[in-house]
């Protein structure tokens, strides 16, 4: 018997969540198990367009990451599908700040969701942060970082209240060693533009 129309069934909806963000197993259950299940499949489609899956099983999430164009295959590289957006210094110390939180709540807790007040947020982050003369105006700014997490899924706004924010496991997937690098070049360089515009 052909199962190539079941499979095809099963795999359009994995391709299309993946293609819309990331796939989380407590959200999509049954999708996520499909994923599992037809994993080399996915992943076969995905290679074709220069993409591949990062699929986390114990923190249930997985995600599409270019293939760098070092390890595609020979020929022409492909253009790339997914863009690089630079997150600048505030909204990269905010995401350090609370990869840091995270690590330390795993270490300490045997919880697995870290919810924070947007005050406890805003306190953690303040520390690195310039001082500025207008209190207000560095509130707000890191008011907007905190949303800009927010929008790229790092964080969840509960609905329990406004001020309450789920940290999100898949910010350990971007918070790597390499990322730290990179900040620490972004850092020295947010130095010199603030002592410029002092």
């Amino acid at each position: 018997m052909n199962k190539a129309p079941a499979q095809t069934a099963a795999i359009s909806p994995i391709l299309i969540q993946l293609f819309k963000g990331v796939l989380y197993a407590e959200r999509r259950p049954g999708i996520w198990q499909d994923l599992l299940t037809l994993q080399g499949q996915v992943m076969d489609y995905f290679g074709l367009i220069g993409l591949t899956v990062v699929i986390d099983e114990a923190e249930g999430y997985a995600f599409l990451r270019q293939i760098p164009r070092e390890d595609q295959e020979e020929g022409a590289p492909l253009p790339r599908l997914i863009t690089k957006r630079p997150l600048g210094y505030p909204l990269s110390i905010l995401l350090v700040v609370l990869r840091k939180k995270l690590a330390e709540f795993d270490a300490q807790s045997g919880q697995t969701r870290l919810i924070l007040e947007k005050k406890q947020i805003m306190e953690m982050v303040q520390v690195f942060m310039p001082s500025q003369k207008n209190e207000a105006r560095t509130m707000d700014a890191m008011a907007t970082n905190i949303k800009k997490a927010a929008d790229l899924g790092f964080l969840k706004k509960l609905p329990a209240g406004d001020e309450l924010y789920e940290v999100k496991r898949i910010i350990k997937a971007l918070v790597d060693a390499d990322w730290l690098k990179d900040l620490d070049q972004l850092m020295d360089e947010y130095m010199e533009y603030a002592k410029d515009n002092d």
